[in-house]
């Protein structure tokens, strides 16, 4: 784990089912703290880290040079609602997002475009996790 971890994400990442082969998408990184640490756990696993600002993007770059060399991390800039799969890219099998609005119910329309977007870019038996329990919250992936 990064030194600088708070304990509420710490609780989160150790609250996630993840295995070194996982394929983990974060919604909302911030400075991504804990996709590094998530990346820390993957050995042929990747954890793709997404946030709809630059600069919370661009911090996130500058703090995983490592991880992101490894291959075990990626970043990207975008909105979780306007995220699709790139040409080639795998989908995942886990997604994680922590204080992120259209998950948690503060912005309920936004949400149902996410989720759509979450359920376009995983697996059929991906999980979806958001914080609001103890850690987590598991939320239902709509399968259409």
């Amino acid at each position: 784990m990064p030194a600088r971890l708070s304990p509420r994400l710490a609780a989160i990442v150790n609250a996630l089912p993840l295995q070194p082969h996982s394929r983990v998408l974060e919604i909302g990184c911030g400075p991504g703290a804990a996709a590094r640490a998530v990346a820390a756990r993957l050995t042929t696993g990747h954890i793709l880290a997404i946030d709809r600002s630059a600069g919370a993007i661009a911090q996130a770059e500058a703090t995983a040079v490592a991880e992101i060399a490894s291959g075990r991390m990626s970043v990207r800039q975008v909105a979780g609602e306007e995220f699709v799969l790139q040409p080639h890219e795998e989908p995942y099998d886990l997604v994680f997002a922590v204080r992120v609005g259209a998950l948690d119910g503060r912005h309920p329309e936004a949400g149902q475009r996410m989720l759509q977007r979450i359920a376009m870019a995983t697996t059929a038996d991906a999980r979806l996790f958001i914080d609001g329990g103890d850690p987590l919250r598991e939320l239902p992936i709509p399968r259409s």
